[in-house]
């Protein structure tokens, strides 16, 4: 009598049950943040500069959101018109709490910074405890947000507009919103910071040769606040809206391949809702666990990917106690649970391929360092090679995670896997948002002129953040790519209910036959996409750093004393000119998928469909090869600074720098921001099947 009580009350209560493990994330992430602003801030040097940081990301995220804000008005007014208001409403709350996670996030880890360099006056853990909690507050911000988001706004359109099919059909305007505002926030962080960075260690470091976060460097403090509003702020949104489309997909597969089947929808929410649970876990372990940093951190991701897989199983159990009927085939509930469990394997075979490929322990990074030794042309082959290599593995995991989920329960099992992926989320921008931290504590710590050992622990960590936020962008472009996979599946099925529903002609296989002239032409234009995209955002990268050097130039021109410390730089100059910068290129690559896809609508559904497939695989290729790529030039730049093939200063740390500065842009702006801009894509198409194909 028990099992099958408790099964209707899980059926009942497992949306609710999932955002009480939401609102359990978000305390928990209070209860860090009064943690981390406990430990002492350091002496005053060290809190005027974290002041500095603080000033300039608060001041850019300011300008961001009106920017922004504007933009999203606009869409916001159209929505009402086309779809109506309650889905143009869930648009505004899927921004909203977007720049929410990002926001909140980042001013946690700009309070970290000093927190984590003073902690490191004391010892290694104690600084990797401080960095790394700050960066668990940014963690369970997205996922707790994402799900309370989704989860209430879900419950709240089944009892306004009266029925689940409305509810689920208006949760794809909060995807957009969540998508739309992840692509500006990544792109203009992404801007921002690569240009503060390449500015700053083309006059710096190679020209004036000083070293990383010198104080005499005009551009350093615009560099610190561009690690926290591109990759702390930046992240987070992205994430977010993964995170949120991936439920939001999974719910939509689930209702339209599953039907009459509550179940199915309320799934996804439990699967966040437990891993919530797993992060928590995995966050006690680091602070509670004493080894080298590197171990630690995965060790973590371990600890939350064990605890979900335990409590996937008597929640899968009871919320599918008999067969489950998807179309003609028939799925068992141990093969849903193995679709889950898919889905956290490949979290950590990603996390193990990216850190293969990006870590200093490991032959790619110090091929490249070796490389540098004979020059830069020589270190920038290597590291191209090396971040196309670096799109096998992934890639062929990703096919097996996709048929292998596909054989387990069609296309919602691939949905479920994706889902299960993506709820590790909230222990895994823990580390990527610890790398800022850490970046900035070695900052704080050079400009404060604190002991070399405690520079050398900053350092350390530095390098370990460094490892993490690219792994992390690994992850993320992997789980987007999957995601991206079940909502061209949204696509297809929302086209088959819309057609008959209007009455019109039914779906054939054949329309996406290679033989079709239009099939292929989508395929390209797609194709198209993330390289003219990339393009843009490179250039846009290119142009501000252009200004940032010769703006640092100008004041070392100027005033001579600033490189013999008789005189102070002009940092607020640099940090202007990268915050104007980043804020005006951003919109037009931000808007090029939503040209592509309203352009392609009107050369019908068959040209539109092929336009998103081609967006994905080839965004899924640039994405991995410019992350891996530009992590493993950073970290080869770090592998010689640690004193190898000539250390600081050598010919070959100074080609080192060359790749590092090709890069950043590479791994920090063009590469992540084709994750939210590939999603815009394929929600925009769903969204816009009853507006243009009638």
């Amino acid at each position: 009598m028990i099992v099958p009580f408790l099964a209707a009350l899980l059926l009942r209560s497992g949306v609710w049950l999932a955002l009480l493990c939401a609102l359990v994330g978000l305390g928990f992430a209070y209860y860090l943040i009064r943690l981390v602003i406990s430990c002492s801030p350091g002496n005053e040097r060290m809190r005027q500069i974290a002041g500095a940081v603080q000033e300039g990301a608060k001041a850019y995220l300011n300008r961001q959101i009106a920017s922004v804000g504007l933009i999203a008005a606009i869409i916001f007014v159209i929505l009402i018109f086309a779809k109506g208001f309650y889905t143009s409403f869930g648009f505004l709350i899927g921004a909203a709490c977007s720049m929410a996670a990002g926001y909140v996030g980042m001013r946690i880890a700009v309070l970290s910074n000093c927190r984590t360099a003073q902690a490191a006056m004391n010892s290694k853990h104690a600084a990797l405890r401080v960095a790394f909690n700050g960066g668990a507050v940014t963690g369970l911000l997205v996922v707790g947000l994402a799900l309370l988001a989704v989860g209430l706004y879900y419950k709240m359109g089944e009892a306004i507009l009266g029925s689940q099919e409305q509810a689920v059909s208006s949760l794809v305007g909060l995807a957009l919103g969540a998508s739309l505002i992840s692509v500006f926030a990544r792109l203009g962080g992404g801007i921002y910071t690569k240009a503060a960075d390449v500015g700053a260690d083309l006059v710096g470091k190679i020209e004036s040769n000083l070293e990383e976060d010198d104080p005499r460097n005009p551009a350093t403090i615009a560099d610190n606040v561009g690690d926290n509003v591109g990759d702390c702020a930046g992240m987070a949104a992205d994430v977010f809206e993964t995170y949120a489309v991936s439920v939001i997909g999974a719910i939509l597969v689930g209702f339209l391949t599953i039907p009459k089947s509550p179940e199915a929808v309320v799934f996804p929410f439990l699967l966040g809702g437990i891993s919530v649970i797993g992060a928590i876990a995995g966050i006690w372990w680091v602070n509670f666990r004493e080894t080298n940093p590197t171990q630690v951190l995965v060790e973590a991701v371990t600890v939350n990917g064990l605890v979900s897989a335990i409590l996937y199983w008597p929640a899968t159990k009871l919320l599918f106690p008999g067969a489950i009927q998807i179309g003609q085939s028939t799925y068992t509930p141990d093969q849903l649970y193995l679709s889950a469990v898919i889905g956290l394997v490949m979290t950590g075979i990603i996390v193990t391929i990216t850190n293969y490929y990006t870590s200093t322990s490991f032959r790619p990074v110090r091929k490249i360092a070796l490389a540098s030794e004979t020059g830069h042309a020589t270190n920038i082959i290597a590291g191209l090679a090396i971040g196309q290599q670096a799109t096998a593995l992934p890639v062929l995991f990703i096919g097996l995670a996709i048929i292998s989920s596909y054989y387990c329960a069609g296309l919602y099992g691939i949905a479920i896997a994706v889902m299960s992926m993506l709820s590790m989320a909230g222990i895994i921008i823990s580390l990527d948002a610890f790398g800022p931290i850490t970046d900035n504590a070695g900052g704080v710590a050079v400009m404060s002129d604190l002991p070399k050992s405690t520079r050398a622990i900053t350092d350390e960590l530095d390098a370990v953040g460094n490892t993490m936020k690219a792994v992390t962008k690994g992850y993320a472009i992997a789980s987007a790519g999957l995601a991206a996979l079940v909502l061209f599946g949204s696509y297809v099925s929302e086209l088959r209910a819309h057609f008959s529903a209007v009455g019109g002609r039914e779906m054939q296989s054949s329309d996406y036959s290679l033989e079709q002239p239009q099939v292929v032409i989508g395929l390209f234009i797609g194709g198209l996409l993330p390289f003219l995209f990339s393009s843009f955002s490179m250039q846009a990268v290119g142009k501000a750093a252009g200004a940032v050097v010769k703006e640092v130039r100008r004041q070392v021109q100027a005033k001579p004393g600033i490189l013999t410390g008789t005189e102070t730089p002009e940092y607020g100059n640099c940090v202007d000119i990268v915050t104007k910068a980043a804020l005006k290129e951003m919109i037009v690559p931000a808007l090029l998928p939503v040209l592509f896809v309203v352009v392609a609508s009107f050369f019908g559904y068959v040209v539109l469909g092929a336009v998103l497939v081609g967006t994905i695989v080839t965004g899924l290729f640039v994405a991995i090869s410019m992350t891996s790529g530009g992590g493993a030039w950073d970290n080869a730049k770090k592998y010689i600074e640690e004193g190898n093939h000539g250390g600081k200063g050598s010919p070959a740390h100074q080609a080192a720098v060359t790749g590092d500065t090709v890069g950043d842009p590479y791994k920090d702006t063009a590469g992540p921001a084709i994750n939210p801009m590939i999603k815009v894509a394929n929600i925009l198409a769903i969204l816009i099947i009853p507006i243009v194909f009638k």
